[in-house]
């Protein structure tokens, strides 16, 4: 048994933490700060003055949508400029990623290309960059306690990782009420997110003692808060455990990968420019249904148990099957109404384009075992 773990330097859980942001930043020792905000900077004069008050200056970027590979690299030419030795970001999973890339970067020369997965040069991060600060504002990605960090790269169509031990977080800060105001159709597409980095990394073939009961505890708070918090927002208990769950998502995937849904995802965001969490959730009830086809086929028998144990945490039922999963899944996606992605502008003529890309991404790697193309191609044709 060999295995890795690690995650965020120090994690802050609890309703009302956000409050503690300043106080917990100046105890990092930064005295100027690049903090990275949504397009709406929302909380913006409450940070900023908050930063202040414990004599950390700040300098504001606002990312709205996707990070891409320039944005990044203008907000770290200004990070550079301004001496900055702190970067905090307040937002969704890509406010996150972005300020995640610039932290690291500021410590390693050159821009993001040189450094970037599938489409870069996929050098290492050889240096620390600057202590980074994480303040999730949605609960899906988890992207507060892991090492990488997702961009989008416009002229190539595709979304790739920045990865590496200093991307971690030095302090994430976990507030679930920061969440109460994400809409019911962004708490849908999170939450499947959420549930995806659950189950990946628990059957895929790097899963490992730590990050087993990671992902059980993360499972038995989607199972029963995931549809609660779709229908009341205003339910704080329900909006504590999925950002529970998504902080124990992003422990797992950090320390044992992902699957086949992931390396469909980055490839498909890039090319359709549809939410990854929608792209997820339509993905993962077909993907898990392809690989217990497979498993059963030539693969592991051992796996289907951990599809099942999966199943019974979900539907309750302790006598339920692994394809009883699955169909728990499908549940939720027609629950939450998830669009298929030919609504997105997925065509069949784009398979062939897709399915070589996804196959050299790094979650690909984690899936069980190795699907065929056939396969490949048949999860993207029921997909769409």
């Amino acid at each position: 048994m060999n295995f890795e773990f690690a995650t965020a330097g120090r994690i802050v859980f609890g309703s009302g933490s956000a409050a503690k942001l300043p106080s917990l930043a100046r105890e990092l020792g930064g005295r100027r700060a690049l903090v990275v905000l949504g397009g709406s900077e929302r909380g913006r004069e409450a940070l900023t003055a908050g930063l202040a008050e414990v004599g950390i200056a700040s300098v504001v970027v606002a990312v709205g949508g996707e990070p891409t590979t320039d944005r990044v690299d203008e907000a770290t030419h200004l990070a550079r400029a301004e001496g900055v030795d702190l970067v905090i970001a307040r937002g969704g999973g890509s406010v996150l990623d972005a300020g995640k890339a610039v932290a690291a970067l500021i410590g390693n020369p050159g821009a993001v290309l040189d450094y970037l997965e599938l489409v870069g040069k996929g050098r290492p991060l050889e240096r620390p960059g600057v202590p980074f600060v994480a303040v999730p504002t949605t609960a899906g990605t988890g992207t507060e306690v892991t090492r990488n960090a997702v961009l989008d790269v416009p002229e190539h169509k595709v979304k790739a990782s920045l990865r590496g031990q200093y991307l971690l977080p030095r302090l994430a800060v976990i507030d679930p009420e920061l969440t109460v105001s994400m809409p019911p159709d962004i708490t849908a597409f999170t939450g499947m997110d959420a549930l995806t980095q659950l189950i990946e990394p628990f059957v895929g073939n790097m899963a490992n003692p730590i990050t087993d009961g990671v992902c059980r505890e993360g499972l038995v708070r989607v199972a029963r808060s995931l549809s609660t918090a779709y229908r009341d927002g205003s339910d704080v208990a329900a909006r504590e455990d999925m950002a529970l769950a998504a902080l124990c998502g992003g422990i797992a995937l950090a320390n044992a990968r992902l699957g086949a849904v992931h390396g469909f995802a980055g490839v498909l965001g890039g090319a359709t420019g549809h939410a990854h969490g929608a792209i997820c959730a339509r993905l993962l009830p077909i993907v898990m249904e392809a690989n217990l086809r497979a498993i059963a086929e030539r693969g592991d028998p051992a796996i289907l148990d951990r599809y099942a144990e999966v199943a019974r945490t979900l539907t309750g039922d302790p006598e339920a099957s692994a394809l009883d999963g699955a169909a728990w899944v499908r549940s939720r996606c027609e629950e939450f109404r998830i669009p298929g992605l030919g609504q997105a502008g997925l065509t069949v003529g784009d398979c062939d384009r897709i399915i070589p890309v996804a196959r050299r991404a790094s979650s690909m790697k984690g899936n069980p075992l190795p699907l065929t193309d056939e396969e490949l191609r048949s999860i993207l044709d029921a997909a769409i």
